[in-house]
């Protein structure tokens, strides 16, 4: 479907860019799904992919190894990846791990644990490289469609349950698209993760102040985050952006990539849209802010006690 073409495209061109690591050796491909990325490794020239998957997805991937006659180099596996018995070392590793605004029911721990346990040294992780951002956002239509349309409800007053629609509206994350005429400042980087070298003990807590300026008089309704993903050669250097890059930083090394042989899969406002969309959080009440006021505070990710998979988001602003 429409959404997966930008993220197929982006990990198959990675592939082909980076063929000469990949033909020949062995690769493990961490939650394999459907197998798409194992067949395109296959089909590159890997001597042998095993393709790992916790889930019933399996037997399907099992299938369609076995349609497109690659039984002989990819060996599918039903199972966890911390859990599966992988008897050699591996050249290349490639997931899809991401979740939305990167690192909600994220396979990232699963990606570190293989790299750890199977990845000889110098070997390749795809994607490499990970970039969270954050911006303050106005949408209008939206809060309108959600709060006050409680107001006249088919010349009905139900505006008793406004309060109700703004707990709900802000409680939980929203997953959708937004546009980058919705974004009211330059974005500022969450966390830069370096898939060679980050540990789990970093993912426990992601914190990051910011400080941005307003580009307009409007209302903020929230702030919206997406990433991007690079897929770097295991000796190339990445855009290493971290917190305190500016604006103008993100901006030149964005059109620097755009001109060299990067591969980068985005799910920002202003790029094609993904199945990843934007995640919003909604504040109850919107704040307005004028043109060049400062809005500045604090963020925290940590993962959930009770299920790692999901997460906590501490926010600040003022």
């Amino acid at each position: 479907i429409w959404q997966d073409r930008v993220r197929t495209d982006a990990y198959r061109e990675a592939i082909m860019l980076h063929q000469k690591f990949i033909e020949g050796k062995v690769v493990m491909d961490v939650g394999c799904g459907t197998g798409i990325l194992s067949v395109f490794c296959a089909r590159a020239g890997a001597k042998r992919v095993y393709a790992v998957d916790a889930s019933e997805i399996a037997t399907q991937a099992s299938e369609i190894v076995k349609a497109n006659n690659l039984a002989d180099k990819i060996v599918v596996i039903h199972g966890r990846v911390e859990d599966v018995d992988v008897e050699e070392k591996v050249d290349v590793i490639i997931s899809e791990w991401m979740g939305y605004m990167l690192l909600y029911e994220s396979m990232l721990p699963s990606v570190l644990f293989a790299r750890d346990k199977w990845l000889k040294p110098g070997g390749l992780i795809l994607p490499s490289h990970a970039t969270l951002f954050m911006a303050p956002i106005t949408n209008s239509d939206r809060y309108e469609g959600s709060v006050d349309f409680w107001c006249d409800v088919y010349g009905i007053n139900m505006s008793a349950l406004v309060p109700l629609a703004k707990k709900f509206a802000s409680e939980e994350p929203s997953i959708e698209i937004v546009g980058g005429e919705n974004v009211i400042s330059w974005p500022f980087v969450v966390k830069h993760i370096d898939c060679y070298t980050f540990t789990v003990e970093e993912f426990k807590s992601i914190t990051t102040t910011y400080k941005v300026s307003s580009m307009m008089l409007a209302p903020i309704h929230g702030f919206g985050l997406w990433f991007e993903v690079e897929f770097n050669g295991p000796a190339e250097s990445c855009s290493n952006l971290s917190s305190d890059s500016s604006p103008l930083d993100i901006i030149q090394k964005k059109r620097r990539r755009a001109s060299d042989s990067t591969v980068v899969l985005s799910t920002a406002p202003e790029d094609e849209p993904t199945h990843w969309h934007q995640t919003i959080l909604y504040f109850p009440d919107p704040i307005g802010v004028t043109q060049d006021q400062i809005i500045e505070g604090s963020v925290t990710i940590t993962p959930s006690e009770e299920n790692p998979r999901c997460l906590n988001i501490h926010l600040e602003c003022s």
